[in-house]
């Protein structure tokens, strides 16, 4: 359980308008900068383009600051690059190679594997950091279930679900 309050996730959107993503960089600095300053040490990202991509990439950077935090990627399946595009499959190794701790929740592509994926981290969280702007989709699926297991989410942009 000690653990588990120390422990954020982060789910979010594939797709973020270009507008809005230097906003969500600012703050995901500063919400992460906040959550460490709480005692969060463990950051769990599920390897998505868009949301998850940033936040993995804010977690490495400020581990320049703060040596002491550490990623941790939750990754649905093996394949989960397949259709990428070679620049993101690039970073994604490029991620994965800097997280402290892999983890799979699945072998191989299933129709239920992100939601298996989804609910690992929230199910290991004390916290969890949302962009989410919509009321349908995976993301609003783990909003409502990290609400549901009486996880806090922070928003960083605004949501029909807040």
């Amino acid at each position: 359980m000690e653990r588990r309050k120390k422990t954020c996730c982060f789910t979010g959107h594939r797709h973020i308008l270009s507008t809005d993503r230097d906003w969500i960089v600012e703050n995901l600095v500063e919400t992460v900068e906040n959550l460490i300053a709480h005692g969060v040490v463990y950051f769990g990202c599920g390897g998505a383009l868009g949301f998850d991509t940033l936040a993995a990439r804010t977690v490495l950077a400020l581990g320049q600051k703060y040596p002491h935090i550490r990623l941790i990627l939750v990754l649905p399946c093996m394949d989960q690059t397949r259709g990428w595009t070679q620049a993101d499959m690039d970073e994604y190794e490029r991620i994965k190679q800097a997280a402290h701790k892999v983890v799979y929740t699945s072998d191989r592509y299933t129709p239920g594997c992100m939601h298996k994926r989804n609910r690992h981290l929230v199910d290991h969280s004390g916290v969890c950091v949302a962009y989410c702007t919509r009321s349908t989709g995976g993301t609003a699926y783990t909003v409502d279930y990290a609400r549901r297991q009486g996880v806090p989410v922070i928003f960083i942009a605004p949501s029909a679900n807040q």
